[in-house]
């Protein structure tokens, strides 16, 4: 007879079909992470959660929406994290899921589904279109939290045809409007969301679009390479001079230790020998309305875009899309001409 309790998540139909006993499986010292499911130690992390979530859960279903954006490392804000539930997909066809502590949706089109350690997930595509139902009034995703996630399934997928067909075989779609939004804007290439994020600040301000995490090469040699630049522009003025600029996005996370600082500005001084400018953008720079136009100015300057052209008050970050801010405004003029 089986006498140790395996080290992994269990159901209890797996333990009976172990041997064991029903006193042993109610015994006080296994955890019960969810009904039916019992293990050795208590799942903290999301992962643990998943796996001891996932031994009990019914053939065809997998982790969608917040989870599986969770488990395949895409960059959620403060208020998708905040959601710690496990959210679980399957066919509409297939009863729901009733769990507590678990958010049971119900598929009327097909996804694709892959896996992230080693658990079944919606792939990244679908699981963008997927977060479009937590957008609008009293929800936590905006629309530059859709650009910032749609970026890096962009990037991981290499390409945005991805997303853009994953959006057009949902048929109405919730969130399917502000999606359509953030595509205007989601592209390949960016590694981080601060990045993202002062790409289409830059871009809402009206400065020319730079090139995310782009290979720099060595004017006098084309196979040394100088490293990435975070947004590069290279810009022919109407005088024929160029333009090679280089905005670099530092976390203070990763570029305030002394070692990195040395290496970051080795880098530095080798594209600037080589006729490149740097422009470091800090927290800093993007935390206030003020301190983005400062830097707004800045770029603009070095690009050659007169600050008459700027759209500066545009460059706040979007929550709503332009619709709902649009539908918001004819509300609002509706409201104020009944009370007239």
């Amino acid at each position: 007879m089986t006498t140790a309790f395996p080290a992994t998540p269990f159901t209890i139909a797996d333990g009976r079909a172990l041997g064991f006993t029903e006193r042993q499986l109610g015994s006080p010292t296994l955890h019960r992470p969810f009904k039916g499911v019992r293990s050795i130690t208590s799942p903290s992390s999301l992962i643990e959660r998943a796996e001891a979530l996932a031994c009990a859960l019914p053939a065809g279903a997998a982790f969608s929406h917040i989870t599986s954006a969770q488990l395949q490392g895409l960059p959620l804000s403060y208020a998708l994290e905040a959601d710690e539930r496990l959210h679980v997909i399957r066919p509409i066809n297939r009863p729901h899921l009733r769990r507590a502590l678990v958010v049971g949706h119900r598929a009327v089109h097909a996804r694709a589904l892959t896996t992230a350690h080693g658990l079944p997930v919606v792939g990244l595509a679908d699981t963008w279109v997927d977060l479009g139902e937590l957008a609008g009034r009293s929800k936590p995703l905006g629309l530059d939290d859709a650009i910032v996630v749609g970026d890096a399934c962009a990037t991981a997928l290499r390409s945005t045809a991805p997303l853009k067909q994953a959006l057009s075989r949902r048929v109405r779609p919730r969130g399917k409007i502000l999606l359509t939004e953030a595509l205007e804007l989601i592209r390949v290439g960016s590694w981080s969301p601060r990045e993202t994020q002062a790409r289409i600040m830059f871009v809402r301000a009206g400065l020319p679009e730079p090139k995310p995490n782009q290979p720099i090469s060595a004017s006098w040699n084309r196979d040394v390479l100088l490293g990435y630049g975070d947004l590069v522009w290279q810009i022919e003025l109407p005088d024929g001079r160029q333009v090679r600029l280089i905005g670099e996005y530092q976390g203070a996370e990763f570029h305030s230790e002394d070692e990195q600082r040395e290496h970051d500005d080795f880098r530095r001084r080798r594209l600037e020998d080589d006729g490149w400018l740097v422009i470091e953008i800090w927290a800093a720079d993007m935390a206030t309305t003020a301190a983005r136009w400062a830097i707004i100015r800045r770029f603009a300057e070095e690009l050659h875009v007169p600050e008459s052209t700027l759209a500066l008050h545009d460059t706040d970050p979007h929550f709503f899309s332009r619709h709902a801010i649009d539908v918001a405004i004819a509300r609002d003029d509706v409201w104020r001409g009944r009370r007239c």
